[in-house]
């Protein structure tokens, strides 16, 4: 038994904490893609896929032009997987368990859309080809049967003013080539990671 007084460890214990759930915090919660939440997923450049798996959990960012996810129907979205780093965590997990969240985030909107389900991998030819961009064809696209959907009130963005604080300036954050040397201890140079970066993302994009 946990001796710490401060510890919250029931369920019950929580509702004390917070108090009643809102009625329009249920309400807004459905088993499907209303034509109000395909407006928000059609707007959205930007989502982070949440997955979990023997491996444990993982939360990866998906991007592209606004309404690269596609309402296939109201049951059904479809995201393509672009290349990257290859280490696919996310589909490893997708593999051992179907279970995936997604948080559709849109560019100076305090709204977010949460949306729960399954997602099974496809490398149907058709498919890709929906997806092509410039000729380039996704991996996979993730087929993905949705169970529940939801926004999320403005109150954590309009917290965090994340579309109103300026980037950092330059300097104040390590770049992701001093990230690797200092984590490789020094394998890796630094400098030259940086310098070579924007061109190799370019030509990778997709």
């Amino acid at each position: 038994m946990n001796a710490d007084p401060h510890h919250i460890a029931t369920v019950e214990q929580l509702d004390t904490l917070f108090g009643p759930v809102g009625e329009a915090s249920i309400r807004k919660e459905i088993d499907h893609i209303a034509p109000v939440y395909q407006a928000l997923i059609q707007a959205s450049p930007f989502a982070v896929l949440a997955t979990a798996g023997p491996l444990g959990l993982d939360a990866s960012p998906r991007g592209d032009p606004a309404g690269f996810v596609v309402v296939e129907n109201e049951k059904t979205l479809l995201l393509p997987e672009r290349r990257g780093n290859n280490r696919v965590d996310s589909l490893r997990n997708l593999v051992a368990d179907p279970r995936m969240a997604l948080l559709f985030l849109i560019p100076g909107v305090g709204e977010t859309l949460r949306v729960n389900g399954r997602a099974r991998i496809s490398v149907d030819p058709a498919l890709l080809a929906r997806f092509a961009v410039a000729q380039a064809l996704p991996k996979c696209v993730l087929v993905i049967d949705v169970e529940t959907a939801y926004f999320q009130c403005a109150r954590a963005i309009q917290r965090s003013g994340l579309w109103t604080r300026s980037a950092p300036a330059p300097g104040i954050l390590p770049t992701a080539g001093a990230v690797l040397q200092a984590l490789t201890q020094g394998s890796v140079d630094g400098a030259s990671y940086d310098r070579d970066l924007p061109q190799r993302q370019r030509d990778t994009l997709y």
